[in-house]
């Protein structure tokens, strides 16, 4: 099995494993399996059969999912520290969406068994466990409500303000996305047409709330994305 070198820095960061003392995450790591993923590597598709656990430990992935139609929604995007594919993998389901490495990524798997076993080792992992599906349950609700009730424009700028959240490093013209990020990645996690997005980008470049170029986001007035994200 794999080694794992200088890794309790990111593992702190992760919501399943902050109970844990650094002996524990020792052993956590001992009973998984790194595995690094070059960009635009598939870890698995849609339909799989869903056999391990992922912890990202660097680098990001991005879940998609293809509907009725074939088209790819991208469904949330997964830093470092947090967990996927857990539900699945206990339920013994196939992986309900696709996992696509975005840039040079650093995964640790484990399988059923040694996932078992680490929850029943610690019952901390498991409940929180439990609170990390529950806020990701409440994040879809939001984002369902927001297609219901919400202007295109309004459910572009919530998108933008949520992956900022996630992924944005502050720079001197504001905070920077620091994930590739098209606009077609934009219309397609916002549930809405590349036209729409392109227009819209382009107004509020036009107000300074914005700089965009190819895959790349600045958020260069927060306050002002923020309050037209809550007021429209």
């Amino acid at each position: 099995m794999d080694t794992i070198p200088n890794i309790f820095e990111k593992l702190d960061q992760s919501e399943i494993f902050k109970s844990l003392t650094d002996k524990e995450y020792a052993d956590v790591l001992e009973s998984g399996r790194r595995l690094i993923l070059q960009p635009k590597t598939i870890l698995f598709h849609q339909g799989d059969s869903a056999v391990n656990v992922i912890l990202v430990n660097r680098g990001r992935l991005k879940l998609t999912k293809l509907n009725e139609q074939g088209r790819e929604i991208i469904l949330r995007y997964v830093g470092a520290g947090e967990l996927t594919a857990a539900v699945a993998v206990i339920k013994n389901w196939n992986y309900p969406v696709t996992a696509e490495a975005i840039e040079e990524t650093e995964t640790i798997l484990w399988d059923k068994p040694a996932m078992m076993q680490m929850m029943k080792g610690w019952p901390e992992i498991t409940i929180n466990l439990l609170n990390i599906i529950l806020e990701r349950i409440d994040d879809i609700q939001k984002r369902y409500l927001e297609v219901c009730t919400e202007h295109v424009d309004q459910r572009i700028a919530r998108s933008l303000l949520r992956i900022m959240r996630r992924a944005g490093s502050k720079t001197n013209a504001g905070i920077q996305i620091d994930i590739p990020l098209s606009r077609q990645n934009i219309a397609d996690y916002s549930g809405t047409t590349l036209y729409t997005v392109s227009r819209t980008l382009s107004a509020w470049e036009k107000k300074g709330w914005v700089k965009s170029g190819r895959e790349k986001i600045i958020i260069t007035n927060p306050h002002s994305l923020v309050k037209f994200a809550e007021t429209g």
